[in-house]
């Protein structure tokens, strides 16, 4: 069984950094694609960054490319998100998502397998 647990989350400022962190446990987190979404109040669920198992395919939603960065260790089988300048609008619930088939870099929330029980970001203005 695959359990991922994301710590990081809080309450900060609009200007601030956080760096989210997702831990996994029970299986060959270095073959995994990763990602991580998020669920604002009032929306769905969406995709924000996924990486591929060998960090060298990284995708980034629009509304956060150049200010978020996904990276990954797969020795300590942990995934990461530095998200810099946050605004007000990125407050939400961030997911982690792991995805055990054989698809470089997923984008379709469908093709995750496991996900973790979210960590909460709140970004004030």
């Amino acid at each position: 069984q695959v359990q991922l647990v994301e710590s990081g989350g809080g309450l900060v400022q609009a200007g601030d950094s956080l760096t989210l962190s997702c831990t996994a446990s029970g299986r060959t987190f270095s073959a995994w694609a990763m990602a991580w979404f998020r669920q604002r109040p009032g929306k769905e669920r969406e995709i924000i960054a996924a990486i591929s198992w060998d960090s060298l395919s990284k995708h980034f939603a629009d509304s956060v490319k150049g200010r978020f960065t996904i990276s990954r260790d797969n020795a300590k089988n942990t995934v990461y998100l530095q998200m810099n300048s946050l605004e007000p609008e990125d407050t939400a619930v961030y997911y982690c998502a792991a995805d055990l088939g054989n698809d470089l870099l997923p984008l379709n929330i469908d093709d995750y397998d496991f996900w973790g029980q979210g960590t909460r970001v709140t970004v004030s203005s």
